[in-house]
């Protein structure tokens, strides 16, 4: 009788053992060194705030170019010049006509494909002393100035998420897919279509 006993006893505890093991290994994993742990979806939602060319992550609120200009010279006209003309940073307004020359302006309006990724990088990024400081209403209403800036949509308008996405950039066609077989184009996300558009 002992035998049967011993091996319904090593029947039932192996799946107990195997489990046991997966559970240290997982530890071991996550935290080599007895620091850390696990990041949950609320530790996650802090860092991920990435915004897509589409809009998809754009977050709630609105803001306008009126809004943007008060913004913008309190926030950016010390690093970016009162009109966004640069210096001592980046310069983020002009540049039209430029990028077929030999030194080209890259600027908002002349080089950048999508709106969306102006408030991404305004939001992630800006400004330089204190990132991720501004409310999502300020990135949406300095976006909105600066693409008024650069003669892309009119004094009236207000973005937010819906009315963002749709801005048309000027140069929204001057990038091409890398074709290499090891790479794959992740931007497109839904009705991609080859490209056919030389860069500019």
């Amino acid at each position: 009788m002992l035998i049967p006993v011993v091996m319904a006893v090593a029947v039932l505890s192996a799946p107990m053992a195997a489990q046991a093991q997966t559970q240290a290994a997982t530890s071991r994993a996550i935290a080599p060194y007895g620091l850390g742990k696990p990041g949950s979806e609320r530790d996650l939602s802090a860092w991920n705030i990435d915004i897509d060319a589409q809009g998809n992550g754009l977050p709630a609120g609105s803001g306008s170019v009126k809004q943007g200009q008060l913004l913008y010279a309190q926030q950016c006209a010390a690093c970016h010049g009162a009109h966004g003309e640069g210096k001592p940073a980046d310069q983020l307004v002009g540049g039209w006509g430029t990028l077929r020359a030999p030194n080209p302006v890259k600027t908002i309006g002349s080089f950048w494909p999508y709106a969306t990724t102006l408030f991404d990088f305004i939001r992630r990024a800006m400004p330089y002393n204190a990132p991720q400081s501004l409310s999502n209403e300020e990135v949406y209403a300095l976006s909105a100035y600066l693409l008024y800036l650069n003669h892309i949509v009119p004094e009236s308008t207000v973005l937010n998420a819906r009315s963002l996405p749709a801005v048309r950039m000027p140069n929204r066609d001057g990038f091409v897919s890398d074709t290499r077989p090891d790479t794959s184009n992740v931007a497109c996300r839904s009705n991609c279509v080859p490209a056919t558009v030389s860069p500019r």
